[in-house]
């Protein structure tokens, strides 16, 4: 994969000032305010700085914590997993593995009914949905999430 290197004026050109805080300064939307906490169409998750694919629909669970969440990436080598001391907790930061921008956070054991004992808490505002066509469907199908469940330290 080809890494993706620009200087921050040339992300601060080609990014909202709401995506590069989020993408390049590991902001956080506020909950419930994303435009794929709630989607349910079929497609491909991708990196909205770079375009890489990152996660998809069939990986998608309603977590009811306020930020789109999945069950896994796409593939192994499509994120980069860093720790997070922020905030006064150990978390695990997601970033893009083709352009280093920060996507949300990875939490495990919350107890949600999905096969990786994960959820990857990632901000609506770092992707895009590539809608699926009926040559190329979304692969998987969508799970099943415990109702109301939000963990305390989300995105």
């Amino acid at each position: 994969m080809d890494k993706v290197q620009r200087t921050e004026a040339q992300w601060r050109e080609m990014l909202t000032p709401d995506e590069y805080q989020v993408l390049r300064e590991a902001g956080t939307e506020a909950p419930w305010t994303g435009e794929y906490t709630n989607t349910r169409a079929e497609g491909v998750y991708r990196c909205r700085a770079c375009g890489a694919e990152l996660f998809r629909s069939g990986e998608k669970f309603e977590s009811h914590c306020g930020w789109p969440s999945f069950y896994q990436p796409s593939s192994d080598d499509a994120v980069v997993l860093i720790e997070d001391g922020s905030l006064g907790m150990v978390r695990t930061e997601v970033r893009c593995a083709r352009c280093d921008s920060h996507l949300g956070h990875v939490f495990e054991g919350e107890g949600y009914p999905v096969p990786t004992n994960q959820r990857w808490c990632i901000n609506s505002i770092s992707l895009t949905l590539e809608p699926a066509t009926d040559e190329q469907p979304a692969a998987g199908g969508q799970a099943a999430a415990a109702g109301g469940q939000a963990a305390a330290a989300s995105e």
